[in-house]
């Protein structure tokens, strides 16, 4: 099976910064797309942005300019630079990938979520 671990989630003052990081681990063939969704208190899951295998982000319009997605596929790892931090940036963040382990099939997985928690 596939298992995504984040890290880097915490507490941070309005305007300050933040990285999480994702790994993928397990019985993988490759990955297509990868990058994060957060949750935030009492709203749905959201998308953040996600990445191609090519390296092209897609960002939802909310953190355009702020927040920065990366990837290397050397390591299966997934990348979230989170600047100019804003208090409704607090949310779950939970790391998501579409990874193909077994045949031709890309299955969807998710990360347990790392709290952030932006103070005004």
């Amino acid at each position: 099976q596939v298992q995504l671990v984040e890290s880097g989630g915490g507490l941070v003052q309005a305007g300050g910064s933040l990285r999480l990081s994702c790994a993928a681990s397990g019985s993988i063939i490759s990955i297509n797309s990868m990058g994060w969704y957060r949750q935030g208190p009492g709203k749905q899951r959201e998308l953040v942005g996600l990445t191609d295998s090519g390296g092209k982000v897609n960002y939802t319009d909310s953190v355009k300019g702020r927040f920065t997605i990366s990837r290397d596929n050397a390591k299966n790892m997934v990348y979230l630079q989170m600047n100019s931090l804003k208090s409704e940036d607090t949310a779950v963040y939970y790391c998501y990938a579409r990874v193909r382990y077994w045949g031709t099939i890309y299955s969807a997985f998710w990360g347990q979520g790392t709290q952030v928690t932006v103070s005004a």
